[in-house]
């Protein structure tokens, strides 16, 4: 199973390591530069040596492992920092979608040069796009205006928007056993889960991180189990179906926690 980290420097160049995990520990695969900050990545869902990254300066950058040199095309349409992308995990689809600060998301096919289409709403920077992984079409935003929003790609206007917390919202993920489920991060250090077919109030309300919650992410194995991670420099681990629903804080890390993602096919690793 392969992996992939960021790497900043100071210069403001950006670095996207491809790393596989083998029985003696974990070994650099392929080393790809930019020449700006690398903030999020997603790997192609039909071919196991692409990437995209998301930058700094406002463009997507799609990559081959099996190519050493940079990347196999370079999409530049986001005026400000493309911050979010995503690729689509329903079948039959082709189809990635980008968030940036400039308040706006663009839905791509990967095969087609430019942007199929660009969704308007946000009225503040967009820090994350996740898809739908039962519904085809559908993807999530979460951003600094306070909302959570649905969009149909088939439709050219916001589907839901959803006041979620009184602070910017940093992060969301779709439950995988659950269409209408939702879960959101916030600068207000608090989780919500959101009904999408009541969205008077959360569902479940998870307290704990001292600090903005950087990234959450549902299980892939089990309903009700999520993680998050946080500019409190910790990750922990919730079952919002408990009385007392965290199960776990892990404090390993000694600076920010900037993003998590949980195996598919391993059940113990994150």
């Amino acid at each position: 199973s392969c992996d992939v980290l960021f790497h900043f420097s100071g210069l403001g160049c950006g670095t996207l390591a491809v790393l596989e995990q083998k029985e003696a520990g974990i070994v650099l695969l392929r080393s790809f530069d930019w020449n700006d900050g690398l903030f999020d990545v997603t790997w192609s869902e039909n071919n196991e040596n692409m990437l995209i990254t998301c930058s700094g300066d406002g463009s997507l950058q799609i990559w081959d492992m099996a190519k050493t040199k940079g990347p196999l095309q370079v999409y530049k349409e986001h005026t400000l920092e493309a911050y979010s992308v995503d690729w689509s995990q329903t079948r039959g689809e082709q189809l990635v979608v980008s968030g940036s600060w400039d308040q706006t998301a663009k839905l791509w096919d990967p095969a087609v040069g430019k942007s199929l289409c660009t969704f308007k709403g946000h009225e503040g920077v967009i820090y994350s796009t996740i898809w739908s992984p039962h519904i085809p079409g559908c993807f999530a935003s979460a951003s600094g205006d306070q909302t959570l929003r649905i969009w149909d790609v088939k439709a050219p206007g916001v589907k839901l928007v959803i006041p979620a917390h009184q602070a910017e919202v940093l992060s969301c993920d779709w439950c995988k056993y659950d269409e209408n489920l939702l879960v959101t991060g916030a600068v207000d250090c608090s989780l919500k889960g959101w009904d999408l077919r009541n969205i008077r109030q959360p569902v479940f309300v998870l307290l704990g991180h001292t600090y903005a919650i950087r990234r959450v992410k549902f299980s892939p194995f089990h309903a009700t189990i999520l993680a998050s991670c946080s500019y409190d420099f910790t990750v922990r681990f919730w079952d919002f179906s408990k009385p007392n629903p965290l199960l776990e804080t892990v404090e390993h890390h000694t600076e920010f926690t900037c993003g998590i993602d949980l195996s598919l096919h391993n059940r113990g690793q994150v």
